[in-house]
């Protein structure tokens, strides 16, 4: 057993990690259940107001973040790798980064109806936060991952779903959208919700890592 080992088992692991990672979790979830609002509506205030709302989420996930990354230039012991702390904090920040993109590129564009599939896809997207959020409430009992692991598959089953359904839309505007500068946006819109999907995976892939370590 080496010395950092040996006393990392004597010293009380900070805890303060834990809360931060849950927030940014249900932020996440609050962020995708207003993104599948904006999917819902017709109604242009209504929109505008789910707009706003979820840059409030984004922006309070930025500072979660920051709490984050100054709790771990504190700390002297951390409940796991500060790399991995860093990253996991900044994955989580980016699927916020993403969902608040695709709000935000659907208000720049002005874009007013969508294919029923762009719904499906924020369908799949609330379920992989929610499975993100799942993960994160477990990982205080690292000893015990196996909440995290099923987490983790259903995410990873969750962005496979969704990467078909990103093909099947893609060929279907090609086919049918005859205004190319609708399809150009519409486009845009997909990928950055292609993207979410991409860094909830990112998120399962951090949390595999660190149990492989803490293993």
């Amino acid at each position: 057993m080496g010395i950092n080992t040996f006393f990392q088992k004597l010293v009380p692991k900070d805890k303060k990690f834990f809360p931060m990672f849950e927030a940014q979790a249900d932020l996440i979830v609050q962020a995708i259940d207003k993104l599948g609002e904006i999917f819902k509506t017709s109604d242009e205030e209504a929109r505008l107001a789910v707009h706003k709302n979820i840059k409030d989420l984004e922006n309070q996930g930025d500072e979660v973040a920051h709490d984050v990354f100054n709790e771990l230039d504190k700390s002297f012991i951390t409940p796991f790798d500060r790399e991995d702390i860093h990253h996991l904090t900044s994955t989580l920040d980016d699927v916020l980064d993403f969902i608040n993109g695709t709000s935000q590129r659907i208000r720049l564009y002005k874009l007013r109806d969508f294919p029923a599939e762009f719904g499906q896809f924020s369908n799949l997207l609330a379920r992989g936060a929610k499975e993100i959020r799942n993960a994160t409430r477990e990982l205080h009992n690292l000893k015990k991952p196996e909440k995290i692991v099923e987490a983790c598959i259903r995410i990873n089953d969750m962005e496979n779903q969704a990467d078909d359904l990103y093909h099947q839309v893609i060929s279907d505007l090609f086919e049918n959208e005859k205004d190319a500068i609708e399809l150009i946006k519409k486009k845009e819109v997909l990928q950055t919700l292609e993207r979410a999907a991409d860094r909830m995976e990112d998120v399962a892939d951090v949390l595999k890592t660190i149990m492989i370590k803490i293993a």
